[in-house]
């Protein structure tokens, strides 16, 4: 069965909204998500600048949301190794599956934002290997008593991680990815959930074929999980949903654009290969495009239901669908207004679509 959750990735900075208000908002969408019967609640990682700067730590804003929950999962999407010793991470993981009591799961991201790099003084060029050391010592330290490894970055012998996890052997791991098919391949072979954005249906459909049948080849039960991230605002009418998504949407894409210019001009890092060309690409979104293409669940519930449907077909079906809820500016009450109704009025008619093998009735 498909489930949604709700996700938050701050595009404020102290000049639109202060901190203490922004997580106060956020927390109180938190507390309905258990009555709204949203599965999840995850937020991400970043630094520095108004795209994602204001949770430089998610597993800290997770631990506030498991107090406000009892049945969500609480889904870090996603913690980055680059920049976080594995043996401060794997503590802050055993501590935060205690204090949830057993409900963390934790995504991980190589990171791209070269401004985030320059900040820590670590080099671009570096991060695959970062973050494939990163995440294998990290699983180590939560599933051995007494882990060691001899890392080209980081090294540790006979080390107990503590507090131990509440799940056992550990709290599911996922991994973002863009759109290299060896990073789909790779989760599945691992076992590992995979985080994705939605892309043209085809393409989509094609990365979760590959990452699914890597799992299955490698023996693991049951076909893997497909998250895809998404914007949703759901109104009454379609005409008030556009007229209030718009605006912070746009505004939400160039920030996005503002956060990745590092990699405009002569950047180049063999690490990110393409890169330049995909931020030129991304300067070129707009709400318009990001309803079109399906990355923006916006309208009222008739058309939001029908658009998660279609959209569900094409891509050869998906397990989660994060939903951006509250971003950029977007009014908190509103937000919650928008997370009851989709509830209430999507949730149930996209079930019965997809049981069912059909369109929205």
């Amino acid at each position: 069965m498909i489930q949604f959750g709700i996700q938050f990735f701050p595009n404020v900075g102290p000049e639109t909204k202060s901190a203490r208000q922004y997580f106060d908002e956020c927390l109180r969408l938190v507390d309905l998500v258990d009555e709204l019967g949203y599965a999840n609640v995850r937020i991400v990682e970043h630094y520095f600048h108004p795209y994602g700067g204001y949770s430089p730590s998610p597993l800290l804003f997770l631990a506030a949301a498991s107090q406000r929950t009892r049945t969500a999962r609480l889904i870090a999407g996603a913690v980055l190794p680059v920049f976080n010793h594995p043996l401060k991470l794997a503590g802050e993981i055993g501590m935060l599956d205690a204090l949830s009591e057993g409900r963390l799961e934790v995504g991980f991201a190589r990171a791209f934002l070269p401004h985030e790099f320059e900040s820590f003084g670590i080099d671009l060029d570096s991060s695959r290997r970062r973050f494939d050391e990163g995440i294998e010592q990290v699983r180590l330290l939560l599933e051995q008593p007494q882990a060691s490894s001899q890392g080209e970055f980081h090294a540790f012998e006979n080390v107990t991680s503590l507090p131990r996890p509440t799940q056992r052997s550990r709290p599911p791991f996922w991994v973002a990815a863009y759109a290299t098919p060896e990073s789909f391949a790779n989760a599945g072979t691992k076992g590992h959930g995979i985080m994705a954005i939605p892309m043209a249906g085809s393409r989509i459909r094609e990365l979760s074929a590959l990452y699914r049948g890597a799992w299955r080849d490698a023996g693991h039960a049951g076909e893997g999980k497909v998250m895809l991230a998404f914007h949703m605002y759901c109104a009454p009418s379609r005409r008030e949903a556009i007229a209030t998504a718009k605006g912070p949407i746009d505004r939400y894409l160039r920030s996005l654009v503002d956060a990745s210019s590092g990699w405009r001009g002569d950047r180049a890092s063999s690490a990110y290969p393409g890169y330049p060309e995909l931020i030129e690409r991304l300067s070129k979104e707009s709400f318009e495009s990001q309803l079109e293409k399906g990355a923006a669940w916006v309208g009222d519930p008739d058309s939001i239901a029908e658009q998660v449907v279609r959209l569900w077909h094409e891509t050869g079906g998906f397990d989660i669908a994060s939903l951006q809820v509250n971003f950029n500016t977007l009014d908190a009450d509103l937000a919650a207004a928008s997370m009851r109704l989709f509830s209430q009025e999507v949730v149930p008619r996209v079930r019965r679509a997809i049981a069912d093998g059909r369109g929205v009735a």
